[in-house]
């Protein structure tokens, strides 16, 4: 073979191998995960093994066509916005957002690369998207509550504590900006039959501590845990539930898995169907789809768990008629 004719052709199976290594490279697309609190909080495992369960359904494994970046924010404001920035100067082809304070931290940082959020409140509120059905721009995704359970929570504590006069509702307002969203139906409620609310707003651990230590000193009391990354990350959590085990103090939680780890009663969403949900909407926009024109998607199932060893533990009778209503009970 001559020269040149050899150096045409090597030549040409050394552009064909960098053609095909560039289309292999090209089917690897890159999702960022931005979660709201810590890897080591009860529900971010399961969480995360759903999410990747659901890609994987849909014909997407990491290593193979996707490439799985996770970070997370500590229920930390300022750390959620430094990690938006720096995951948006990596241009992902997607963004996973959970809870409201990321999805604002991601959003001040991008108008275009995609956004898909779960555990977000009011997106329509806080400017996320447009309405829930056509979001309009780069974010859409999966709602974890409505505002209608604040008026919920009050009838269980009412169930669980018939003598109850002073229910409270706890949060941080910087990591649930969506606070009004849950406590302008939760006081509603509550003064509708003649109790007094309490907004319990708290922004370090002690804050808690103080809070829970001083209401529990007026009886007739109970407590609710709005959903908020920072009252429900782990340190936070185990500290609510041994308060309220010390003082005594019946305690309505959001998601269902806090029961387990010593809560009394949960009514909220199954917290992990977000997370199974997700993988069909990145999918959707992985193929082209626009996140401006895939609906924002309601809960479809709302979980109510009881724990009557806590119950016992805290000298509290639980209604049978509450725990025939339970989806959960543990004894």
């Amino acid at each position: 073979m001559k020269r040149r004719a050899f150096v045409k052709l090597l030549s040409g199976a050394t552009v064909w191998s960098l053609v095909e290594h560039a289309q292999a490279a090209e089917r690897i697309r890159r999702i960022a995960i931005l979660h709201g609190g810590n890897a080591s909080d009860v529900q971010a495992p399961p969480a995360f093994a759903a999410f990747e369960r659901g890609l994987d359904e849909l014909g997407w494994s990491a290593g193979r066509n996707i490439a799985i970046d996770r970070r997370f924010a500590g229920a930390d404001p300022e750390r959620m916005r430094s990690l938006a920035k720096e995951l948006v100067e990596t241009r992902p082809d997607l963004i996973v957002g959970h809870t409201t304070p990321v999805v604002a931290a991601l959003q001040r940082e991008s108008r275009t690369i995609p956004i898909v959020f779960v555990v977000v409140s009011d997106p329509v509120g806080s400017g996320f998207v447009a309405s829930l059905p056509r979001p309009g721009g780069n974010i859409t995704g999966f709602i974890n509550l409505e505002a209608s359970l604040g008026s919920k929570w009050i009838e269980l504590l009412r169930e669980i504590v018939p003598q109850l006069a002073r229910p409270a509702l706890m949060f941080n307002a910087e990591t649930a900006p969506h606070w009004p969203y849950y406590l302008q139906p939760f006081e509603d409620a509550a003064r509708s039959v003649a109790l007094e609310p309490v907004t319990a707003r708290v922004g370090t651990t002690d804050d808690i501590e103080r809070f829970m230590t001083r209401f529990a000193q007026a009886p007739n009391g109970g407590l609710v845990l709005m959903p908020d990354i920072f009252v429900t990350r782990k340190d936070n959590l185990e500290l609510i539930v041994a308060l309220a085990e010390r003082y005594r103090l019946p305690t309505i939680y959001p998601y269902r898995y806090m029961i387990k780890v010593g809560g009394l009663v949960s009514y909220g969403i199954d917290n992990f169907d977000l997370w199974r949900r997700a993988p069909a909407y990145v999918d959707r926009i992985l193929k082209g789809a626009s996140p401006a024109e895939l609906p924002v998607q309601l809960p479809t199932k709302f979980e109510l768990a009881v724990n009557l060893k806590t119950a016992k533990t805290l000298g509290i009778e639980i209604p049978p008629t509450l725990v025939a209503r339970a989806d959960e009970v543990i004894e």
